[in-house]
């Protein structure tokens, strides 16, 4: 076989401890593939993002209807705009948090939100 074609070790994910993770990755040892939508939804639920950006919606709502509508339209805005920040950036987020704790590494391969492959 040429070097040149990819082997099907290649192509199949793998198990790979969290440490030898941590140190293989960035010497370009492994490929990543992350599912970004099943990663919105668990950085979401991970760093509570609706509990966090609920009372900030909330109270820009009653900072207009209390008489300070550009206080609360900034609050409201502040609230959706960080809201899809984090989901556009979940990849980037959940790749930052299984570097730094073992848990949630296993979390996103058990759930399916990242596969580990060898890079070629």
């Amino acid at each position: 076989m040429s070097e040149t074609q990819t082997t099907p070790e290649a192509q199949e994910p793998i198990y790979v401890p969290h440490e030898a993770f941590r140190a293989g990755l960035p010497a370009g040892q492994f490929r990543l593939i992350v599912n970004p939508e099943r990663a919105s939804k668990y950085v979401k639920h991970r760093l509570m993002l609706t509990a966090l950006i609920l009372p900030v919606v909330g109270a820009g709502i009653g900072m207009a209807w209390y008489g300070y509508p550009w206080i609360g339209l900034v609050m409201v805005l502040l609230g959706v705009v960080a809201h899809r920040i984090v989901a556009r950036q979940a990849p980037k987020i959940l790749l930052h948090m299984a570097l730094r704790d073992a848990k949630i590494y296993h979390e996103a391969i058990d759930f399916e939100i990242l596969e580990v492959r060898r890079a070629r």
